[in-house]
């Protein structure tokens, strides 16, 4: 242990401690935009500096470790004059036009710009302003970057993927594509990560909620929404509510009161995945096709859009059932359609995702008899859900549980597991297991598949036991792990029959459309939410999910058959 002083407070901190955790320790906060525990301690803000008794220069808090006898102030006269001074500079540099801003209310400049009551600037404004498509899923406003390099480390250090880079040097340093590069022409996955990761508004999703507006108000036109899993775990934050209280019901409500015509849960096709996926995967696994290389889940467009650009070889191992998402409108723009007597082309589908890369997955066509279209229109994140909800009135105070719309209502524990890390491989072991024996395991019986990410290497394998056969199975969550991953079962060391995959670190839960906290990584608590919710479910196997049944007895034919190929599975093509 080490002994120093912070702020005239004494503390012991264990050796190697740095002085922001030191100062943490005893309820002391020193600011920072650039710090990210253990991907970004490389001080490029300098917002973090403190004083050190003894010492002429200030020194930065997140990289200069605790030493004994050490006595800190962390904002003395010399240190607010310094800070402030850092603070100005960078505005200088950034457009500051909050009222506008995708991270106003959340960002941590403002927060330290305000909280040093900054209200002009010394110095002239002069920020880069670059071109940047505004189609595209993700979106980069040059203008309001600080440089503090998190996007290049998250994107580097956890999704190994390398889309962002430093340009320039000194004053003229900037960020962005890797090699000059365009960002549609880029191998980026569109997981969103280096959204939530931005301390300021330079990164954003692309704002689709007009399009939702617009779509409640074409007359005659009929509004059919999915609530994915994972937003269930999270939109309540944003609304001051506790994990018990946020709902989805709240959600359909809200929805509802916004003139959406029918809601649903995006569990009900996360079953229907289940079904084709547990189905494809057993008849690959007993023809002897996966003897050599695994069977992918499908089910993360941004883990697709990884492959489709950097293992294209790997291609088809993918299974080929579509998302949830995409299934929900497949079978939205065909099944239901005929349900309700409403033609498909008046029907505007409309996605709840905790996702970014769902934006760009909703492009894949739909033909089905005389419609040719999109199988889902819009699709809006978890972010965009609760401002439309705020620009509405929509407060926790006047929203109650309502029950979903019926024909596709009915859901399973074993869906709502989809949004966590391992999910979706429990929920398909449960049911192949069923197919194989017979009868249901203990739902809890693949339990091992939970929290890969504490796994050495993010990932997670298992030998499981199922009657005559054994199911080599693996779990993982982060491009970085699923790179490493990839080449262990490219170069023989690693073998499996199952492999999931996740772009975001914990899964749906920690997606790049969620609700930004700063400086925490609540993926693992909402995960615990997710398998709280299956544990509490009437009904804990996707086969006996009563809607979904009735799906496959009253139209689809069978899991895999010729109509569910048509409209519930696809090709995967190199990117």
């Amino acid at each position: 242990m080490v002994n120093l002083t912070i702020n005239n407070q004494p503390v012991s901190v264990p050796e190697g401690t740095t002085l922001m955790e030191a100062a943490k320790e005893i309820g002391v906060h020193v600011p920072s935009l650039c710090y990210l525990k253990d991907l970004n301690e490389i001080a490029a803000c300098r917002v973090c500096v403190v004083e050190l008794e003894g010492s002429e220069k200030l020194i930065t808090s997140c990289n200069n470790v605790a030493q004994e006898g050490m006595v800190i102030h962390t904002n003395s006269p010399k240190v607010r004059a310094n800070r402030r001074n850092t603070v100005e500079l960078i505005l200088s540099q950034h457009d500051a036009r909050c009222a506008i801003c995708s991270k106003s209310r959340n960002c941590l400049l403002q927060d330290v710009a305000n909280d040093l009551g900054i209200q002009g600037l010394p110095y002239e404004q002069h920020y880069e302003k670059r071109p940047w498509n505004k189609k595209f899923p993700l979106i980069r406003d040059s203008a309001k970057c600080i440089k503090c390099m998190r996007c290049i480390q998250i994107c580097d250090k956890v999704q190994s993927l390398g889309v962002w880079d430093v340009e320039s040097t000194g004053s003229r340093t900037t960020v962005n594509v890797a090699n000059h590069g365009n960002i549609e022409d880029a191998n980026c996955s569109l997981c969103g990560q280096c959204i939530t990761h931005c301390p300021v508004g330079a990164l954003f999703e692309r704002n689709d909620s007009p399009k939702v507006w617009d779509a409640l108000g074409v007359p005659n036109q009929i509004t059919v929404a999915q609530i994915a899993p994972a937003v269930r775990t999270a939109w309540g934050e944003e609304m001051g509510l506790s994990p018990d209280e946020a709902t989805v019901g709240k959600i359909a409500h809200a929805l509802k009161k916004m003139g959406v015509d029918y809601v649903f849960d995006t569990t009900f096709s996360a079953d229907l995945t289940i079904m084709e996926e547990a189905t494809e995967f057993l008849q690959r696994f007993t023809a002897g096709e996966l003897d050599k290389r695994p069977m992918f889940t499908s089910c993360c467009p941004a883990w697709v859009r990884f492959l489709q650009s950097e293992f294209p070889h790997f291609l088809p191992q993918l299974s080929t059932a579509k998302s949830p998402q995409q299934m929900f409108g497949a079978v939205t723009k065909s099944y239901f359609a005929e349900k309700i007597g409403v033609n498909p082309e008046n029907i505007h589908c409309i996605s709840v995702m905790p996702c970014v890369a769902k934006k760009d997955e909703c492009n894949k066509d739909l033909y089905y008899k005389e419609f040719a279209g999109k199988e889902v229109d819009t699709v809006i994140t978890t972010r965009e859900l609760v401002a439309m909800m705020r620009s509405e009135s929509i407060h926790k105070d006047n929203l109650h549980d309502i029950p979903f719309d019926t024909i596709l209502e009915d859901a399973s524990g074993a869906g709502v597991i989809f949004g966590t890390t391992g999910g979706v491989m429990e929920a398909a072991l449960r049911t192949a297991y069923a197919t194989i024996m017979g009868r249901n395991p203990s739902p809890d019986d693949f339990a091992m598949v939970r929290n890969s990410a504490k796994e050495e290497n993010g990932i997670l394998s298992a030998n499981l036991q199922i009657g005559a056969h054994t199911v080599n199975i693996a779990v993982t969550s982060g491009l970085a792990h699923a790179r490493t991953l990839l080449k262990q079962i490219e170069d023989g060391t690693a073998h499996y029959h199952f492999v999931e995959v996740m772009a975001c670190p914990g899964g749906c839960v920690g997606g790049g459309g969620q609700p930004v906290r700063h400086g925490e990584e609540l993926a693992p608590q909402r995960g615990q939410t997710l398998y709280a919710l299956d544990g509490d479910a009437p009904v804990r196997f996707s086969h006996e999910n009563k809607d979904v049944q009735a799906l496959y007895a009253d139209f689809m034919g069978e899991p895999c058959g010729h109509l569910a190929h048509q409209l519930l599975h696809t090709s995967h093509q190199k990117q």
